[in-house]
C-alpha cells in the first residue's frame, strides 16, 4: 500500500459503533439465530413472548436497526448492490462483512446480492457477466477474505466498485480495510498502561498484510513508551490454537520472561491459556493476555478474554454506503482507503504485573 494513499478513519466504539445481532444477543442472553428469529418476525418458532419481549428490548437499548419493519418500500426497492468475495464459508468474518452490508443497504432502500468465486477465474468472470446483466444493478461491493493488494477484474470497468477488505496499486477505487495498525497499538497500549513492560508478541503468518500491520503497532506503541524493541520477544504462527501452546512455553523460558503476552488473532490467544494453565501460570494474574477479532469464543474463555474487535459488521457497512453515495448520489469519495478502527473490548485477562 503506497505512502502517500489517504486515509479515513471510522472509530467505533462499544458505546459509538453500530449494535449487532450478536451484541443483541448477548445483552439478551439468547443465541443470535433467536434474535434473528424474533427481530424478522418469524412465525412457527417456539420462542416465548418474554424471550421475545427480552430480545426487542436489548435491541431498543443498544440503539439496533430494525430495518425490517419498515412500513412501507422506498421508490428504490429492488435495485441491487452485488457483493462479490472470495470465500464466504470458510471463517463468520465474511458473514459480518455481509451482514454490516445488507443492512446499510435495506435502510436505504437496496438489496444486496452475494456471490462467491472461491477465488476461480472462470467462476468469476461467469459472475460478472450475470451480475452485469441485472437491470436494477447500482454497484458492486468487491471483497477478499483476508485483507491483501489485489487487480481488479477488466469486467467491472464502467461500474460502480468499492473494495472490501483488499485494495488495489493504485489506490482505485476507493477500499474499505481494518486499521489493524491502530489495532495493534491499542493492544500493545492497553496493556503498556496497565504496567507492563515486556509484552510478547505471538503474531500470524508474516506474509499476511494483517500480520505486518499488527506488529507495526506493537512496535508503535513501545516506541511511544520508550520501550526498546526485543525481536526475541515475537514469535510468527499460523493463526491456530497450537501456536499459542506451542510459543507461550518459549517465551516464558527467556531469562527475562514477558508479564503479558499479545495474540494475533483469539485461536492463538486460547492455546496461550491453555498451555499457561499447564505451566502452572494463572491468567491475569501471572500473565496477562490480549487476543485479536473479539470472537464468540472470546467472551467464554475462563477467564474472559481481553481483545481487540476486527470490525467487520461496521466495515461492511461503510462499503455499502460509500458505494450507495457514489453510485446513486454522485458523491465523490473523501478518501481513497478508508480504515476502520476496532476498540479494546475489556474483559478478565489483563492485570497490572505480577512482582517477579
Amino acid at each position: 500500500m503506497s505512502s502517500d494513499q489517504d486515509e479515513e478513519s471510522g472509530q467505533p466504539s462499544p458505546a459509538g459503533r453500530h449494535a449487532t445481532m450478536m451484541d443483541v444477543a448477548r445483552a439478551a442472553g439468547v443465541s443470535q439465530s433467536s434474535v434473528s428469529l424474533v427481530l424478522n418476525g418469524m412465525t412457527g418458532a417456539r420462542i416465548s413472548e418474554a424471550t421475545r419481549h427480552r430480545v426487542v428490548a436489548a435491541a431498543r437499548d443498544l440503539g439496533y436497526i430494525l430495518p425490517y419493519m419498515r412500513r412501507s418500500l422506498p421508490q428504490s426497492f429492488g435495485q441491487t448492490i452485488a457483493y462479490l468475495a472470495d470465500e464466504i464459508s470458510t471463517t463468520v468474518f465474511p458473514v459480518q462483512n455481509i451482514d454490516g452490508a445488507r443492512d446499510a443497504a435495506w435502510e436505504s432502500g437496496f438489496l444486496v446480492s452475494t456471490h462467491a468465486t472461491r477465488s476461480n477465474a472462470e467462476l468469476e468472470a461467469a459472475t460478472i457477466a450475470s451480475i452485469r446483466r441485472n437491470p436494477g444493478l447500482i454497484g458492486v461491493i468487491y471483497a477478499t477474505i483476508f485483507t491483501r493488494q489485489v487487480q481488479l477484474p477488466a469486467a467491472l470497468e464502467g461500474v460502480p466498485v468499492v473494495l472490501l477488505n483488499c485494495y488495489t496499486a493504485t489506490g482505485h477505487p476507493v477500499s474499505v480495510v481494518p486499521a489493524e495498525v491502530v489495532g495493534g497499538f491499542n493492544a500493545t497500549d492497553y496493556l503498556i498502561k496497565r504496567g507492563h513492560r515486556r509484552i510478547g508478541l505471538i503474531n500470524g503468518e508474516p506474509w499476511m498484510d494483517a500480520s505486518a500491520d499488527r506488529l507495526i503497532g506493537y512496535r508503535q506503541a513501545l516506541a511511544t513508551a520508550d520501550i526498546p524493541f526485543d525481536a526475541g520477544l515475537v514469535l510468527d504462527g499460523d493463526w491456530l490454537p497450537g501456536s499459542g501452546r506451542t510459543h507461550l512455553p518459549t517465551l516464558m523460558s527467556l531469562p527475562s520472561p514477558p508479564t503479558a503476552v499479545f495474540c494475533g488473532n483469539d485461536m492463538m490467544a486460547l492455546g496461550a491459556m491453555q498451555m499457561a494453565g499447564e505451566l502452572g501460570l494463572r491468567v491475569p494474574e501471572d500473565l496477562s493476555i490480549v487476543g485479536y477479532d473479539d470472537q464468540v469464543v472470546a467472551g467464554y474463555t475462563d477467564p474472559p478474554l481481553t481483545t481487540v474487535l476486527l470490525p467487520n459488521y461496521e466495515m461492511g457497512r461503510k462499503a455499502a454506503e460509500l458505494l450507495i453515495d457514489i453510485a446513486v448520489h454522485g458523491k465523490p469519495p473523501h478518501a481513497r482507503i478508508v480504515k476502520i478502527d476496532g476498540p479494546v473490548m475489556e474483559r478478565r485477562t489483563v492485570a497490572a504485573p505480577p512482582s517477579r
